[in-house]
C-alpha cells in the first residue's frame, strides 16, 4: 500500500475539511421484530457445560439471489451429545431480504437447513460464476454449499475435497496465490468430544462453569487451494499453516505490508495470536510475536475473540482490532509500516472497554463522517461468571465513535444499543439492509431472538459503496485495495466472530458530494483510477 500513500498529515487535514461538523450521535433501533426475523440460536445448554454450547452464533450476510438486497444466514447448534439437528429448531436459517426492512425465512426452499453443530459461516463466490456461495463450519463437520443461481444451494463438500472431523470455528475466503480463484482458510479451535466431563467451577457451592481452554489441546488451522475446477487441494502442510498449533477463534485478512499478497490474522484463545505473512510463493511465515499482534504490551495472553483488519486511523495501512473479555480490553494494534503497536491507551480503547466482554467486532464508518467506528457484540463466555467475579454474563452491545484525532469515544449511551436488553450476544453481520447508505448490524444471541440494529443516524453525510467485479482477479475482488482521499479500505468478507459480511467496500464521505479520484489496486496487480464520481450510490466497478 505504500505506493498508494500520500503524506499522512495532509490526508488527515483534507478529510477533516471534507467531513461535516460533529454528528448528533450514532443511533440505532432494533428492527428485528417488525422485519420478521425471529431466529434464536439453539445452543442446547446442558448441566455438563459442554464448551461448544457457549461458542455458537455465527452470521453471514450476502445477496444470495442477486436482487441487490442483502440477505441473512444464521449458523445454528444441534442436540448434544448426538451433534445432530434432531428437530427444525436446530436448523441453520436463511432469511431473504424482501425490501423495506422485511425478511422471509427461505431456509428449506434454499436447501440450507444444514447438518451437525454449526458454529460459523463464510460467504464468497468461490467458483467465479457470479453467485455467492457459502461455507459453514462446525464441530466435526464442515459444509461447502454451491449457489445454483436459482435460489437454491447444493452441498458439494465431498466432491470439493473439504474436510471435517475437527472443531471448526469459522473461515476466510482469500486468493492467497493471486491466481484468480478464492482459496479457503479454516480456523480450528480445541480437541473436544462429548465424552469430556471434567467438573469446572465450585463443586461445594454446586455451581458448574464452562472449562478453561487450557484443559484442551489445540489444533492447527487449515488452508485449501482452489484448483479452479470445483475442487480444492489441502495445502495446510506445504504452505506452513499446519506447523502452528493454536486455539483459533476467528480470522481476518489484509495485505498489511503492501506487497500485493493477502496476509492472515488469527485470534487465539488464551495463547498468542497468529499473524501469517504471505511470502508470495505459496508459503506463509508466522510473524505475530516479531511484528506485533501476538500479545498485549503487558505480555498477557487474553481471550481473543472476533477480529477486523482495516485502516482505523486513515494512514493507508490496515490495523487490527479484536474483542476480548472483561479486564482484557478490546485491543487495537496500529500498523506502523508493517509493524504493529499496541495502541489501546493511545486510542482510548483500553480504558473504554476494560469492563466489557465482547465477541464480535467490526470497523465501519457508522456515521459516514470519513472515519471508521467500532461496533462490538457483548457478553461473557460463562453464564455463571457472576458467582465467581464482578462481571456480568449478559450485556448490551457497544459502539465506539472514531473522533478523527487518533482516539475513540464511547458512543453507546444514547445510541439505542443501551436500550436493548442484555443478551448473550455472539456473531454479527454488517450490511446496508435498506440501501440508505448507512451500515446496519444483525446480531445473534444464545437462546434469544436475533437483533437487527437499523442505523438511523441523522445528518447529511455522504457515502459510497463499491461492488467489485474481477475479471483477471477473483470475481468478488476479495483483496482489492481501494483509496479515496486519505481513506483506505479493502474488499473482504471476513469480519468479526465466526461471521461474514459480503457487502462490497463502504466509504463514509462527510460533506463530499463528488469524489475527485478513486484508486483501486486489484489482486491481479491491475491498477484502476475512477474520476469525478458522484456519491450516495452503490457503484459496480469492473476490473479493466
Amino acid at each position: 500500500m505504500k505506493s498508494l500513500r500520500t503524506p499522512a498529515l495532509a490526508l488527515l487535514a483534507a478529510l477533516a475539511a471534507a467531513a461535516g461538523p460533529g454528528q448528533a450521535g450514532i443511533r440505532f433501533r432494533d428492527a428485528a421484530r417488525q422485519a420478521g426475523v425471529d431466529f434464536v440460536v439453539e445452543n442446547h445448554p446442558t448441566e455438563r457445560k459442554h464448551l461448544i454450547e457457549t461458542m455458537a452464533g455465527g452470521v453471514a450476510v450476502f445477496d444470495y439471489d442477486g436482487d441487490g438486497l442483502t440477505d441473512i444466514f444464521f449458523a445454528n447448534g444441534a442436540a448434544i451429545p448426538s451433534l445432530e439437528k434432531e428437530s427444525p429448531k436446530y436448523y441453520n436459517r436463511l432469511y431473504r431480504n424482501e425490501g423495506g426492512m422485511k425478511f422471509r425465512d427461505v431456509t428449506e426452499e434454499a436447501g440450507l437447513a444444514g447438518e451437525g453443530y454449526s458454529i460459523g459461516a463464510a460467504a464468497a463466490d468461490y467458483d467465479n460464476d457470479g453467485d455467492v456461495d457459502l461455507f459453514v463450519g462446525g464441530v466435526r463437520r464442515n459444509t461447502l454449499y454451491r449457489n445454483n443461481g436459482d435460489g437454491t444451494f447444493t452441498d458439494v463438500t465431498a466432491e470439493a475435497g473439504i474436510k471435517g472431523g475437527r472443531w471448526c470455528e469459522g473461515a476466510a475466503w482469500l486468493d492467497y496465490d493471486n491466481d484468480g480463484w478464492l482459496d479457503l482458510f479454516v480456523v480450528n479451535y480445541l480437541q473436544w468430544s462429548p465424552e469430556f466431563d471434567v467438573y469446572c467451577g465450585d463443586r461445594g457451592a454446586g455451581v458448574r462453569a464452562y472449562c478453561h481452554p487450557r484443559l484442551f489441546e489445540g489444533y492447527p488451522n487449515a488452508l485449501y487451494r482452489n484448483r479452479g475446477d470445483g475442487t480444492f487441494e489441502d495445502v495446510s502442510e506445504s504452505s506452513g499453516i499446519a506447523s502452528h498449533i493454536g486455539k483459533g477463534m476467528s480470522v481476518a485478512i489484509a495485505d498489511y505490508d503492501g506487497d500485493g499478497f493477502m496476509d492472515v490474522f488469527v485470534t487465539n484463545d488464551k495463547v498468542p495470536n497468529f499473524l501469517f505473512h504471505n511470502n508470495g510463493d505459496g508459503t506463509f511465515e508466522e510473524v505475530a510475536l516479531l511484528n506485533g499482534g501476538a500479545l498485549l504490551d503487558s505480555g498477557m495472553e487474553i481471550s481473543s475473540m472476533g477480529a477486523d483488519f482495516r485502516d482505523a486511523d486513515n494512514d493507508g495501512d490496515p490495523d487490527i482490532v479484536f474483542a476480548a473479555l472483561a479486564g482484557e480490553t478490546f485491543p487495537i494494534f496500529l500498523n506502523e509500516g508493517g509493524m504493529f503497536l499496541d495502541a489501546g491507551h493511545r486510542t482510548r480503547m483500553a480504558p473504554l472497554s476494560h469492563d466489557r466482554s465482547g465477541w464480535s467486532i467490526g470497523l465501519f464508518d457508522l456515521d459516514n463522517d470519513g472515519w471508521k467506528d467500532i461496533f462490538t457484540t457483548n457478553s461473557h463466555v460463562n453464564d455463571t461468571v457472576e458467582f465467581f467475579e464482578a462481571a456480568k454474563y449478559k450485556l448490551p452491545n457497544s459502539v465506539f465513535r472514531n473522533a478523527g484525532n487518533g482516539t475513540f469515544v464511547d458512543a453507546t449511551p444514547g445510541s439505542g444499543l443501551d436500550e436493548g436488553p442484555p443478551r448473550a450476544h455472539r456473531g454479527c453481520g454488517f450490511a446496508d439492509f435498506n440501501n440508505d447508505g448507512r451500515i446496519d448490524v444483525v446480531v445473534a444471541a444464545l437462546g434469544d431472538r436475533a437483533e437487527i440494529w437499523e442505523n438511523i443516524t441523522g445528518g447529511d453525510n455522504h457515502w459510497l459503496i463499491l461492488r467489485l467485479r474481477g475479471t483477471k482477479s477473483n470475481r468478488d475482488g476479495i483483496g482489492a485495495v481501494v483509496r479515496i482521499g486519505s481513506q483506505s479500505n479493502h474488499m473482504t468478507t471476513s469480519v468479526g466472530y465466526v461471521s461474514s459480511s459480503h457487502i462490497g467496500v463502504h466509504f463514509g464521505l462527510g460533506r463530499t458530494e463528488r469524489v475527485e479520484r478513486i484508486e483501486i489496486r486489484w489482486p491481479s496487480g491491475v491498477r484502476q483510477v475512477l474520476e469525478n464520481v458522484p456519491t450516495n450510490r452503490v457503484l459496480e466497478v469492473r476490473e479493466p
